[in-house]
């Protein structure tokens, strides 16, 4: 996983450094303070000097890009005129974050005049944040004292947020086979989404697959079934043959990523029929791999791979899932789909089944059956709009705790409880264009999420 970098650009005055030169010390101690907060909560940091000429925003930008930072974090240290730096901040395609921050907490009655040169940066975000308006270039503000706030935390989720948007336009999706005819909520060109994300999609179809895969009684065969009885529960009455099958699919199929250096992937279920394509649907392998941090979603969704991907680079705790059932009763919503859990996020150990497939002749594959484990999380929906939008549809929602409580024993599962009347939400999210495939983050800001729409230039549309 890519640690997480932002561009640090510390700005000022080169009046104050022809008039005051003393200064210089404490304000790069301060840029330097500022730059340790972020290491201490494991960002890698690229500093600039100190800028306040054209000629040194432009080289710091630069700086910037060839790093390849996540986002550039600003840091007013005093007043800085605007028209120095805006050409190069808003020439950039690097994500802005301002960080409206002073050295001194308090700032009252008793506070002495020589502190004034050290804490008026706050006028200057003010020039600055016009001029980038002014200029339509897109920006993040989060403001407080670095100290005595949580300002440098909320910061780290906006810059994660930006990493995932990043993860997002580099996406290189595998698909197996071709998209499920007729589900029109997901389907777009794949043009298309090169242009207006950025992701790559590269296709292959079952027979391609075969070719990746060992033979059913290979020692890595053997190696991976044994540590996947190992790793989950299992019957001891447990199909070997159809496990084995299942594994050198899998192996085929993971191989395959590997060599295309995929970020996500999605198959879909009708164009695996059998010999001489994959003998099986991969389940038990895309499950696998999404505790890995490669993105999932089925049935030849490549923008929601994509998505989960993205995410998961950011956020490990992350699924592909479905609304299927509303249990109007309880205001909860059941979810699940045909076999695919990340296995990092069940409740309990999950367990290894064999699966009926009567969907074609392929064999019956093996699955890692369980239930979501309960906790605060975020639905998250990409949806598709009117003139090539997008919408990025967040709903903190909670997952519901089963235990002792579930007649549903076996398959992919779980329930979620949104913050309102289930009949509310329905209607909310449907009237937004949510699609039927999502994403589920566990332990996700919003401020996280709405960075990353911001800076997808998506609408950001939450339910709560």
């Amino acid at each position: 996983m890519r640690k997480t970098k932002i561009g640090l650009l510390p700005l000022y005055l080169k009046l104050y450094d022809e008039i005051c030169p003393d200064d210089n010390d404490a304000m790069e101690a301060f840029a330097e303070n500022i730059a340790s907060e972020y290491r201490s909560r494991d960002i890698d940091v690229c500093a600039a000097q100190i800028c306040k000429e054209k000629h040194e925003f432009r080289k710091a930008i630069d700086q910037f890009e060839e790093a390849d930072v996540d986002a550039i974090v600003t840091l007013h240290l005093a007043y800085s005129p605007s028209l120095e730096s805006i050409d190069a901040v808003a020439g950039t395609e690097l994500p802005i974050i301002i960080l409206d921050t002073t050295p001194d907490f308090k700032f009252g009655f008793g506070q002495t005049s020589d502190k004034i040169m050290y804490n008026h940066g706050i006028h200057g975000v003010q020039d600055f944040c016009n001029l980038l308006i002014r200029r339509d270039k897109k920006f993040i503000l989060e403001a407080g004292h670095w100290k005595e706030s949580d300002v440098i935390d909320r910061t780290v989720l906006c810059v994660k947020g930006c990493q995932a948007a990043r993860n997002m336009k580099t996406a290189k999706v595998g698909i197996i086979g071709e998209p499920f005819a007729g589900m029109g909520d997901f389907a777009l060109p794949f043009d298309l989404l090169k242009k207006e994300i950025g992701m790559e999609v590269v296709s292959a179809d079952s027979e391609q697959i075969v070719e990746f895969m060992p033979e059913i009684d290979s020692v890595e065969v053997k190696a991976e079934t044994e540590k996947d009885l190992a790793c989950f529960q299992h019957d001891p009455a447990l199909d070997q043959e159809a496990l084995a099958v299942t594994e050198a699919t899998g192996l085929g199929v993971r191989k395959w990523a590997e060599e295309q250096k995929l970020t996500a992937m999605t198959v879909n279920f009708q164009n695996i029929t059998g010999e001489p394509g994959l003998p099986i649907m991969p389940f038990l392998e895309v499950s696998k791999a999404m505790s890995r941090g490669l993105g999932y979603a089925g049935e030849g969704d490549v923008m929601t791979a994509a998505l989960c991907g993205a995410l998961a680079q950011v956020i490990p705790e992350t699924t592909f899932t479905e609304m299927f059932c509303p249990d109007w009763e309880g205001d909860r919503i059941f979810m699940s789909h045909m076999g695919e859990i990340n296995t990092a996020l069940t409740g309990e150990k999950p367990m290894l089944e064999l699966r009926p497939y009567p969907f074609s002749a392929a064999a019956e594959p093996v699955i890692a059956s369980g239930c979501l484990k309960p906790g605060n999380a975020q639905l998250i929906n990409l949806a598709p709009g009117p003139d090539d939008t997008f919408s990025l549809i967040v709903a903190p929602v909670e997952v519901c705790n089963t235990a002792g409580n579930e007649k549903i024993d076996s398959g992919v599962r779980g329930w979620i409880k949104p913050q309102m009347p289930i009949n509310d939400f329905l209607k909310q999210y449907s009237q937004n264009g949510g699609t039927h495939h999502s994403v589920l983050c566990y332990n996700v800001s919003t401020l996280l999420t709405e960075a990353f729409a911001k800076s997808m230039n998506w609408n950001f549309v939450i339910i709560n």
